[in-house]
C-alpha cells in the first residue's frame, strides 16, 4: 500500500496540482491586496468617498456585553470584485495558453512525417 501511495505521489499530475494550488493561494493574496489597496479606494472615491469595508446593515446595536450584530455587505462587494479580477486574469491566462497550444499544433502539423513523404513519392510515381 505504501508503494502504491509513493507511486501516486510521485506522478507528475499530483505534483503539478500541488504547485498549482500553492501558486493559486499566493496569487489570491496578491489579488486581495490589489483590490483592497488600489481598486476599492479608487472606486470609493469615484462613488463618493465611501469605504466599502464600513458598509453594513446594523441588525442590533452593541451593548455593554454583546458586540454589534451587522450584515457587512461592503465586504461582500469587495469579495465579488476580488472574484471578478481573479476570474478575468484566469480567463486571460487560459486564452494565452490556448493560443500558444494552437501555434504549437500548427507547427507540428506543417512538418510531414516519413510516412507522408513516402506516400507523396508513391503518389507522384503513380501519376507518371
Amino acid at each position: 500500500m505504501f508503494k502504491e501511495f509513493k507511486e501516486f505521489i510521485s506522478k507528475g499530475n499530483v505534483i503539478d496540482l500541488a504547485v498549482g494550488v500553492i501558486i493559486g493561494g499566493a496569487f489570491g493574496k496578491i489579488v486581495n491586496s490589489f483590490v483592497d489597496s488600489i481598486i476599492m479606494p479608487v472606486l470609493g472615491l469615484i462613488i463618493g468617498k465611501i469605504n466599502f469595508q464600513e458598509l453594513r446593515l446594523v441588525l442590533k446595536q452593541a451593548d455593554g456585553v454583546n458586540p454589534e450584530l451587522a450584515i457587512t455587505y461592503g465586504l461582500f462587494i469587495q469579495n465579488v470584485i476580488n472574484f471578478l479580477v481573479i476570474g478575468f486574469v484566469l480567463f486571460l491566462m487560459v486564452k494565452t495558453i490556448n493560443k500558444l497550444r494552437k501555434k504549437e499544433e500548427e507547427a507540428v502539423e506543417e512538418k510531414p512525417t516519413v510516412d507522408q513523404e513516402l506516400l507523396k513519392e508513391i503518389r507522384d510515381l503513380l501519376k507518371k
